[in-house]
Order: C-alpha cells, then sequence, then structure tokens
C-alpha cells in the first residue's frame, strides 16, 4: 500500500502539471487520451489476488485525477468499464474492447524490433505493416498509432533494457538520425492518404463483411447519401487471388488489402510498393585536429591518454565477506563495479612446475565481465539479451605467493518489465579457480574489497574540457589493444549538414562522449553467422525472428552524434575502452542518401491521392515510375534501368528474361540532371511488341549527387 501511495502522488503531479500548462483536450489544448499502466495484464496473474487488485485500483486512481480526456490501459485483459482497453501488437485487426461501447484503439503498432547487442538485426517489411494497419481500419478500428515512428538513440546509458543497443533506430519509418526510412515511409505515408480518402463515409456509416472466397473478404461502408467505401482482403499468405466484387474483378496479391474509396477503384494495395527506395551510405570522415589547436607539436592528432589500475583505486569502498548483487550496490550509478580479492600459491604446486595453468570458474546473474590477474586482462564474458547470467571458464597465469584477483562486472542497461524484476538483479553469484594440489579453491566466500565504478569516472575525465583531474599523457601514437584505457583527441567536426555517426568498429567496448555529452555505450560485437535471410518474405504473420539480416557483423557499429552536440572547433571526445581497440582507426561518418531505386509494375495503382476525390477517380491511369533525390542534389547517373520483368530490390536489381535494351535511354533521357522525374510505363516509351504475355515492370536505380 505504501507503494500505491507513492505511485498515487506521482500520478497527481504529472497530471497537475499537464493542467497548468492547459494541455488536455478538455482545455484546448493537444492531449486526448491518458494511460495508466502498461501491459501489466501480461503480469498480473503472477501476483495472485493482489495483482488483480492492484490493476483496478490503479484505474480508478487514474480516472480520479479529473483530466478530462478518457483514461486507457493497454493489454489489461480485465480492465474496468471506466477505462478503455486498447491493443499493443504487430496485429490488432482482431482485436475487441471489451466492452462493445468502447473504441477500438491500437496503441502500439511495432514497425520493427529491438536490437540487441551481439544479436542479429530484426527487419519487417513495408507490405507487411501496411497489410496490418489497413487490416485494422478495415475491421472498424477507431485510432492506430505507431511505436516507434520515429526511431531514436540511447543516449548515454538510458537503454531500455539489458543488452539493448545504444541505437533505438527499431527499424522505424524516420529513422534515428532523422531520415525517412524509404520505402517504409512512403508506402505508409501512401497508405494513410488513401484511408483518409474513406474517412467521411467510414465515421458516417456501419461496416458489412462480404466473404469472397476462403480466405478473401470485403467490408463495406455505405452512408445514408450512398457514399461507398471498401477493403478488400486476401488473408491466403501464399497464393494471389482474382475476386468479384461488385460485378468487376480485382487481382490481390497474397497476403494484401487494397482500398477503394468509392467501391470502385483500388487506389492503394499494401503489397505494392511503388515509392522510392533510398541508398542510404555512412561515409567516412577521418578525425580532423581542431584548427588553431594551441599544441603544435604534434602534426596531426594529439592523444591524451590515462590508463585505468585494474582493481581497486583510492580508497575501497567497503570490504564484505562473499558476493554482493551488482545493482544494489552501485545504484545504477555506473555501469562497473570491481570484486577484488587475493590468493596464495605455495611454491609446491605442480601447476608452476609443469607449465599447466590453474582454471578461472566464474558464475554470474550478468550482464558482462572482464577478470584481470595481477593487473593483465586474462578472459571476459557475456550473457545476451535473451539471457543475460552467464559462466566464464578461462585458464589464468598465477605466480608464486601472493595473486591478485580483480573482476570489474558491468551492467549493459536494467531490466524493464516482467513479474517481481526487481529482484533480478546482476553481478557474481560464484568464484572459483580449480587445478592446485588439493583440488578446487572456492572464492566465493571469501573477503572481497569492492569499488564502485571507475577512477576517470570519479575524476570526471568525460567532461566538457576533457580534463578532469587526471594527469593525461600525450602522445601522436596512443596505445592499442590496451584495456582500461582513456582516450581524448580534440577535433573538428565534419564538414556539410548530414546526420553524424562515430564508426567504432575498431574498438572492444565502452563509452563515449563529445564535449561532456555522453553518446552511449559501443560494442560493436558480432552477431551469429547464421539465420538471416537475402529477401524477406512479408506474406505471413511476422515474428521478430523472421527476417532478420546483418549476420556475423556488429549489431551496431555507427553511434549517432547529434550535429548541436558540435562546436565549430575545439570538441572533446573522450573514449573510455574497457579491453582495448585502435582509437587510430575512429571516424566519424555522414549518413547521406546517395541514391534512389523504384519498382513499378503495369497492374500497380497509380491513382494521385493528393487530389483524388470521391467519385472523381479513374483506374484508367497509367502506372508509373517516380524518383527525386534529395533536396540540393540531382540525378547524376543511372545504375540500373530494366523494363520488362527484373528482379531483385534496391542495389541488387537483375536483369529478367524480358528486357528492353532501350530502358536506360529512356529513363536517361527524362531524369538526368533532375532533381526528380516521372517514367510512365507504356510501349510508346519502349518497344511496342516486348514481351506481350508477360506484365511488365520497371525498375530504376540512380545515383544523387
Amino acid at each position: 500500500m505504501v507503494l500505491w501511495y507513492h505511485m498515487q502522488k506521482f500520478t497527481a503531479f504529472i497530471v497537475n502539471l499537464m493542467k497548468q500548462e492547459k494541455l488536455f483536450a478538455s482545455q484546448g489544448g493537444p492531449i486526448i487520451l491518458a494511460q495508466i499502466e502498461n501491459e501489466y495484464g501480461y503480469y498480473e496473474k503472477d501476483y495472485g489476488e493482489g495483482g488483480k487488485q492492484y490493476a483496478m485500483w490503479a484505474a480508478s486512481m487514474a480516472v480520479s485525477q479529473n483530466a478530462g480526456v478518457p483514461w486507457i490501459m493497454c493489454q489489461q485483459f480485465d480492465a474496468p468499464e471506466s477505462v478503455i482497453n486498447t491493443c499493443n501488437s504487430f496485429y490488432c485487426d482482431q482485436f475487441t474492447p471489451i466492452y462493445p461501447t468502447k473504441p477500438k484503439i491500437w496503441t502500439e503498432n511495432w514497425p520493427g524490433w529491438f536490437q540487441t547487442f551481439g544479436a542479429r538485426n530484426p527487419h519487417r517489411p513495408a507490405e507487411d505493416i501496411a497489410y496490418s494497419v489497413a487490416r485494422f481500419f478495415q475491421k472498424g478500428g477507431s485510432v492506430q498509432n505507431y511505436y516507434m515512428y520515429h526511431g531514436g538513440t540511447n543516449f548515454g546509458r538510458t537503454s531500455g533494457g539489458p543488452f539493448i543497443t545504444t541505437s533505438y533506430d527499431y527499424e522505424a519509418p524516420i529513422d534515428e538520425y532523422g531520415l525517412p526510412r524509404l520505402p517504409k515511409w512512403g508506402h505508409l505515408k501512401q497508405l494513410h492518404r488513401a484511408i483518409k480518402l474513406c474517412e467521411h463515409t467510414m465515421l458516417n456509416s456501419e461496416r458489412i463483411n462480404v466473404s469472397l472466397g476462403p480466405s478473401q473478404e470485403a467490408d463495406v461502408y455505405t452512408d445514408s447519401s450512398g457514399a461507398c467505401a471498401a477493403f478488400i482482403a486476401n488473408m491466403d499468405d501464399k497464393n494471389d487471388k482474382t475476386v468479384k466484387f461488385r460485378n468487376v474483378s480485382y487481382h490481390l496479391p497474397a497476403w494484401s488489402v487494397s482500398i477503394l474509396p468509392d467501391c470502385k477503384n483500388a487506389v492503394f494495395n499494401t503489397a505494392k510498393v511503388g515509392y522510392q527506395s533510398s541508398v542510404v551510405e555512412m561515409l567516412p570522415e577521418s578525425l580532423q585536429p581542431s584548427v588553431g589547436s594551441p599544441d603544435k607539436s604534434f602534426k596531426g592528432l594529439k592523444w591524451d591518454v590515462f590508463v585505468e589500475k585494474p582493481g581497486i583505486w583510492g580508497e575501497a569502498d567497503f570490504v564484505k565477506k562473499g558476493l554482493v548483487d551488482h545493482i544494489n550496490t552501485t545504484k545504477f550509478t555506473t555501469d562497473y563495479l570491481w570484486y577484488t580479492t587475493s590468493i596464495f600459491v605455495g611454491e609446491t604446486e605442480v601447476f608452476l612446475k609443469n607449465g599447466s595453468s590453474p582454471i578461472l570458474l566464474i558464475e554470474s546473474k550478468g550482464h558482462a565481465l572482464h577478470a584481470f590477474v595481477n593487473q593483465e586482462l586474462q578472459a571476459s564474458a557475456s550473457g545476451n539479451g535473451t539471457h543475460p547470467p552467464f559462466k566464464l571458464k578461462t585458464p589464468i597465469s598465477l605466480k608464486a605467493g601472493k595473486n591478485e584477483i580483480a573482476l570489474l562486472s558491468m551492467t549493459v542497461g536494467l531490466q524493464n518489465a516482467g513479474s517481481f524484476y526487481e529482484w533480478v538483479g546482476a553481478g557474481l553469484t560464484s568464484v572459483n579457480i580449480t587445478g592446485f594440489n588439493n583440488g578446487t579453491i572456492d572464492l566465493s566466500a571469501y573477503n572481497w574489497t569492492y569499488k564502485i565504478g571507475l577512477q576517470g569516472e570519479h575524476l570526471g575525465l568525460y567532461k566538457g574540457d576533457g580534463l578532469g583531474k587526471a594527469n593525461w599523457v600525450s602522445t601522436s601514437e596512443p596505445p592499442r589493444k590496451q584495456p582500461l584505457t582513456w582516450y581524448k583527441v580534440i577535433v573538428d567536426p565534419p564538414p556539410g549538414d548530414e546526420p553524424i555517426g562515430l564508426d567504432m568498429i575498431d574498438m572492444g567496448k565502452g563509452l563515449a562522449w563529445l564535449n561532456g555529452e555522453e553518446i552511449g555505450r559501443y560494442w560493436p560485437r558480432k552477431s551469429p553467422t547464421h539465420g538471416c535471410v537475402k529477401e524477406c518474405n512479408y506474406r505471413g504473420k511476422f515474428d521478430p525472428d523472421k527476417c532478420n539480416t546483418g549476420c556475423g557483423g556488429p549489431t551496431q557499429r555507427w553511434y549517432h552524434v547529434p550535429r548541436s552536440w558540435f562546436k565549430q572547433s575545439g570538441n572533446v571526445l573522450v573514449i573510455f575502452e574497457e579491453k582495448g581497440g585502435d582509437p587510430l582507426k575512429i571516424k566519424f561518418s555522414r549518413r547521406k542518401i546517395t541514391g534512389v531505386c523504384a519498382i513499378v509494375a503495369e497492374n500497380y495503382p497509380s491513382i494521385d491521392l493528393e487530389s483524388w476525390h470521391e467519385g472523381n477517380g479513374s483506374n484508367n491511369t497509367i502506372a508509373t515510375v517516380h524518383l527525386r533525390c534529395p533536396e540540393g542534389t540531382h540525378i547524376a547517373t543511372v545504375n540500373f534501368a530494366s523494363f520488362g520483368n527484373p528482379t531483385g530490390s534496391c542495389g541488387s536489381y537483375t536483369q529478367g528474361n524480358c528486357h528492353d535494351p532501350n530502358s536506360t535511354s529512356v529513363v536517361e533521357k527524362v531524369c538526368l540532371n533532375q532533381n526528380k522525374c516521372a517514367i510512365e510505363l507504356t510501349e510508346e516509351k519502349f518497344y511496342e511488341d516486348l514481351c506481350p504475355s508477360v506484365s511488365k515492370k520497371l525498375a530504376v536505380e540512380v545515383v544523387c549527387s
């Protein structure tokens, strides 16, 4: 009950802040809904009757705040009638509110999924997202919200769970750098324009369902004036179908929905992506020394270096028998906790004479660990995003006499959901060394000396001036492959105005700052070499493991650095490297759209959704490829063009057995040196007798400069 009191106090504080700024719709502001709890329904049963009581209390408490707008509870399967229960999922078309008087609301449509260090990159196709949205509104949906629509960045140590990457890009329609992810952004833009054309009719009529086949159906909205809108769906995840609706035939690709704002013209189909794709590159820029750098004795970059001592620095925080929980000890003021002890090795130990090595065995609740013996790094280990606990088994070098054991435990984000997750914890649970004459030595119950955080953190080496209180050592050749090392360099910003990423592919693991702003954790940990697809089949139910990419490469290579963090000169870049990397290979990279592609077929809808008005549409428009380079650039080169039956995707188009050799010249004539262009798929532009039995496509890839 004490916790309930604090939750009510916090909720009231936030609601009153909104009221003071007149932000609720009841006050003329933009907030139309308020939410209490999120997905608690998944965990409620684990708390028994208390969980049910809490959920009901939370709803009642929220409503009592008199915000003047409805309250929602997401994925709350027993929500009371005083609030609106809503859906979070990849698909919510079959979701039904508990109470029939409530609107059907989809609060989280996931256009991608979380990335975790060391895992493959999940990819959700634009066709499937569009299908899920169209189906939701087809089946009477009222409100749909993307989670996320604009990807983000977990700057500092703010990641939303163990091992979640610094990037929170989420493969969202707008990426974490602020650039539209094409074709996903454009396809969804056209989808919502098509739905918008149906808005008036849908809001003023009841829905009627019409079966068109075993996995095909139409949902029809007709108002009192006779206006009509329809959604025609093919839920078959393998086979295209042709259906007859109101005596007209419509071709439906597998797993697709066609939208007919007038019940006649299919202005949009979720599986037919006509919007252009973009070629996005990270263009490397070597670190440039700041103009007017005061120290002219260095040719090129001047690096300052500070090396941490493994183990206890300064005064120990405490000594305790046994192993403590990492999170309860650090209170998340830092990622780092030192566990240190010592062991005496007698001269009669056999491994000292025969050259064998004792084995260090460590078990940890998570998340990562570097093991040092006598100041030397012996090994590193970590869990992963699905299983944070881990074990370390490694040979170590011990000498006769006293040996110092220093274990650096690390967290990589904190648990953010789950039943009783406050008890999950992190840190070491057992430490053993095998290979002694008398067997195994269990260090778990030894006296351990503890130190919270790093010396460099305590000295403020990451601050904007990059100096702190440390004795930096200046050099033009900073040490490489060296653990526990701080690097500082003063640089100019990269040229241009494109978004910036910090390329850390040649570093190990650690933290980075620019001018005192924490870029975040870096860890170019490689993903498994298997489990990815060359081309994703969008058909059928999506799950996070269906369309993985990036096998064998680092989960995250580039780390977003906002342009606003840079000064014109004198920018202090500070890196803390835990296990060893090559700082001379650190680069900034400019994120730039260098080209665009499009592939359109003759049967693609080509209605102008911006100017199309109810009743005035026509199916007689000509399918057209539209290309547009970023503002300030033009189409410089046509890399690929084929009219016929080309295959592949942007960057990997190939000619089919039907190809018009005139394709490139036609596209060049229309598009070269233009910022944008449009090529109609007409045989007047191409050969009239080209493959008459083939339904033709035009695929184009161009370079922008």
